[in-house]
């Protein structure tokens, strides 16, 4: 069989697997882009803009539904991938439909879920309405209007960072990555709609990962006033007037503080997929101790999964932004290319 006419499974139609399908498809590949929900997009479907340069998301999912408008991939929605197994020279693909898919390769690209905020009862998320996450607040600026439950205009908002992220009580270690520049954005998109109002993040610690996020950081507290308190939220509760009320300690001053809010953000973090976490378990597929899928080397085999013909792209792997998910889809597309090839 020519290089030109093999066929390659992608499980997840994300970020990360849009790009390595419109890759392949690139290259004369036939690919399977499998995707759970009715439309591809993952995560930044719901996202307005981006860091760090406030960049319109819809721009990058245009370029990312122009990928795969390529007449070698064949798109399935509403359906999952179940189970993925080497059989021979072949991988063979279960669908949650019962469809089987057999292909010369397979890239999984299921992604992450978002922290389920409940699950921190301090913070009052799902107890209390003016407490949300932080894609819910991208769906208020998709919106064009950032209120309270009650219509009301914020006067004083709280982002609360590391919502699941670095915390053992959730069995969680890992750094989610994305969520301190992700605060920033946010903290200076609530103060452009709404400039009257007063910006607090709460965070233990500032990490600024990427080009330009460290310059955005002082752009926040320069330009837009967002104040910064290094310290953790330790309890949420509503006052007589329906205003938030907040605990924290202040470990910069050293001090307590109790402080009103009119809204409350939650910055919550990255996990591993559902999706994911079961087809690692039917595929013998393994995971790290973030229990993300735990790649063969993490210097020099990190698109590498322990099943032959099986490889990883993006955030299944762990957080990632979006430009290093896409990096990290190439990067899968040349293993699994190469892989090809050398049968």
């Amino acid at each position: 069989m020519s290089a030109a006419l093999k066929h390659i499974v992608v499980a997840g139609g994300g970020v990360a697997g849009m790009e390595a399908a419109g890759a392949l498809a690139e290259m004369g590949h036939r690919v399977s882009l499998v995707e759970k929900e009715k439309n591809p997009g993952g995560h930044l479907l719901q996202w307005h803009a981006l860091f760090p340069d406030h960049r319109p998301a819809d721009e990058v999912k245009h370029y990312l539904n122009k990928r795969i408008r390529n007449e070698s991939i064949t798109l399935y929605t509403g359906t999952g991938v179940e189970k993925i197994k080497h059989h021979g020279h072949e991988v063979v693909v279960t669908l949650s439909d019962g469809t089987l898919i057999n292909a010369d390769a397979a890239i999984i690209a299921t992604g992450f879920d978002l922290f389920d905020a409940r699950r921190k009862e301090e913070y009052g998320y799902g107890i209390y309405d003016n407490v949300i996450t932080s894609a819910e607040l991208e769906e208020m600026f998709n919106a064009g209007k950032v209120t309270t439950a009650d219509g009301r205009i914020p006067s004083r908002v709280g982002i609360v960072h590391c919502v699941g992220s670095r915390d053992e009580k959730v069995n969680n270690n890992h750094c989610s990555k994305v969520c301190c520049v992700t605060a920033v954005k946010q903290a200076i998109e609530i103060r452009k709609q709404l400039p009257g109002s007063e910006v607090f993040c709460f965070y233990m610690d500032m990490r600024m990962y990427g080009p330009y996020y460290e310059e955005l950081y002082r752009e926040s507290q320069e330009v837009y006033n967002v104040n910064y308190i290094r310290g953790k939220v330790s309890e949420a509760s509503v006052n007589i007037n329906n205003r938030l009320v907040i605990k924290v300690e202040d470990t910069l001053a050293g001090r307590p503080l109790k402080m009103e809010l009119d809204m409350m953000v939650l910055m919550v973090g990255m996990e591993m997929s559902k999706p994911g976490t079961l087809l690692a378990e039917a595929s013998g597929l393994k995971r790290g101790i973030n229990r993300f899928f735990e790649t063969a080397d993490h210097h020099y085999g990190n698109n590498l999964s322990n099943v032959r013909g099986v490889f990883y792209a993006g955030t299944c792997t762990a957080p990632m932004n979006i430009t290093d998910t896409i990096s990290h889809a190439r990067a899968a597309v040349a293993e699994t290319v190469r892989y090809i090839n050398s049968r």
